[in-house]
Order: structure tokens, then C-alpha cells, then sequence
């Protein structure tokens, strides 16, 4: 791995055509920044995408990546990490695709452990297709196909993962440059599933949870006494209703990772007999 990579290398020549103001371009510029930090780099780095505006990520960033379908992102990158466990995988979707359809394999990836990162875009809507109401909505959240709210409480995917045996918990906040990527960076430096919630808002659906009520609401756990290795705590602090916080609630620093568990090493990969000279250039160029 290169030790002198910075994190315009992971930017590709795709412009994004994600609306002016988008939480999803500091979601971005953080993970690369993270990627780049940990040492990694554009050829050791797979990027797995859902379905939404933050499935077309793999498109924006240079690296090895795929375009999923809707809410099977986690399977594929579990896939990939498998066959090749040299590679960087890191995941990426927003909350419709993680909680809604792909809810049952997030909690399947978060007990499994693999040594793969996660983050979802968490903009409380489906921006997309024009703004319907998605999994962690507020329940009196308006929409135009619910005019009188969703009627049901929000999913809380921090206490979802860390009911199904999560070794690590973090949220982040798009628009906070610096402690984005130091919290992704943990994500993926921690040996086991890094989970990063990130609050990334939709200037143009959603006027509820907005860039100004996060920097009003979001409490910076580095400015508390919290312990990320305490469980307790760190239930705690996901299931109070009336903050929202940033930073690592939950880090088991004695996490094996399923790799390890299971054995597993070494790349399945390999170029089949007969095939063309410079076959692997012309899938890196592709890519």
C-alpha cells in the first residue's frame, strides 16, 4: 500500500449529480479522507453501493466498486471481503436501503463481524424518488404520500446493531469535515464490522432535519465523559430520545474478526489459465 496517497486520489472524473448542498458530498470526502489516512489506496479498495443517492458513490470515488441492488449492498461486500480479504471494503447506502429493504442483512453483517466498514447516509427520507417518508422519518414527518406522517415510531439502527452483537457503533454528522473522517477512519481501522451512522441531510425533501438543527442538536461525545468500551453506557446514550450525538458510542476492543474466527485468508482471486496478457489492467481501467 502506498504510504504517500492523499484523499483526491479516490476521487474519480464522474462529477456528482447529487443536489447542490448535499449531505452526501461531505459523506464522501470523509471516507476518502479515511481511506486515505489508513494507508490505503485506489488499488486496494473495493467499494460496494446500494440503491438511493448514495448508491451512486461508487461512481464518484476511484477504487474497485460495484453498484448493488436495493438493500443487498452488505452481501456483496461480505462477498467480496471473503474472496479477497487483502482488499479494503468498505459499504455504503443510505437509511431506506440499510433499514428498510436491506434491514435483514445489516443485522446478519453486524453479528457475522466481518472485518469490513459500513456507512449509511442517514438523511431521514427517501431523496431519490422524491421524497416518501423512510425508516428513521420522524413519526409526525409529513410527506407527500403521508400527509399525516408515517404513524410509527423511527427505526434506531444504532440499538438494532447493538442488539445484534455490534463490536463497533459510531454517528457522525456530514458537514463536520475533521470529526467525519476521524470517526469513518476508526470505522475502518476497528478489526471487526465499523458501523458509521452519518446524519448527511437532503436540503431539498426534507426542511425537518436540516444542517441547522443537527449543529443545534448534536451533542460531540469527546466533549463528555463517555466511555465507548462501557455497553451500558453506550445503550444508554442510543436509546435517549432527545440528543442526538456524534462520535464512537460502542467499540469492543477485544473484537475478532470473522476472518480470523473462521481462518480465512488469502485471495481467491486469481486469472484464469489462457487469459490475455494485461486482463487485470484492462479491469482496473474499467473500474
Amino acid at each position: 500500500m502506498s504510504s504517500d496517497v492523499r484523499f483526491t486520489d479516490f476521487k474519480s472524473d464522474k462529477q456528482p449529480t447529487w443536489c447542490p448542498g448535499c449531505g452526501d458530498f461531505g459523506t464522501m470526502n470523509g471516507m476518502m479522507k479515511a481511506l486515505a489516512e489508513t494507508g490505503n489506496d485506489p488499488d486496494n479498495t473495493f467499494i460496494v453501493a446500494g440503491i438511493g443517492c448514495s448508491g451512486k458513490i461508487g461512481t464518484y470515488m476511484h477504487s474497485y466498486a460495484l453498484h448493488g441492488v436495493h438493500g443487498r449492498a452488505l452481501p456483496v461486500g461480505i462477498g467480496v471481503k471473503m474472496a479477497n480479504p487483502d482488499l479494503e471494503v468498505m459499504v455504503s447506502g443510505g437509511d431506506g436501503d440499510g433499514y428498510s429493504i436491506g434491514a435483514g442483512h445489516f443485522i446478519h453483517a453486524v453479528r457475522r463481524n466481518v472485518d469490513m466498514s459500513y456507512v449509511v447516509m442517514d438523511n431521514r427520507i427517501y431523496g431519490l424518488t422524491k421524497g416518501q417518508a423512510s425508516p428513521t422519518s420522524r413519526e409526525d414527518f409529513e410527506t407527500s404520500t403521508s400527509p399525516d406522517g408515517p404513524n410509527q415510531p423511527p427505526v434506531n439502527p444504532k440499538a438494532l446493531a447493538l442488539a445484534s452483537g455490534a463490536t463497533f457503533i459510531a454517528q457522525s454528522f456530514s458537514s463536520n469535515a475533521q470529526r467525519h473522517a476521524e470517526i469513518v477512519q476508526k470505522a475502518v481501522e476497528h478489526d471487526g464490522f465499523g458501523f458509521v451512522n452519518v446524519y448527511s441531510p437532503c436540503v431539498t425533501f426534507n426542511d425537518v432535519d436540516t444542517y441547522d438543527y443537527f449543529r443545534d442538536a448534536i451533542v460531540d461525545l469527546d466533549e463528555t465523559d463517555h466511555d465507548p468500551a462501557d455497553r451500558d453506557q453506550a445503550k444508554d446514550k442510543i436509546l435517549e430520545s432527545e440528543k442526538e450525538y456524534m462520535g464512537v458510542l460502542y467499540q469492543d476492543e477485544d473484537s475478532v474478526p470473522f476472518e480470523e474466527r473462521e481462518g480465512v485468508e488469502g485471495s481467491m482471486a486469481e486469472i484464469p489459465d489462457g487469459a490475455p496478457e494485461g486482463a487485470m489492467d484492462l479491469v482496473r481501467e474499467f473500474y
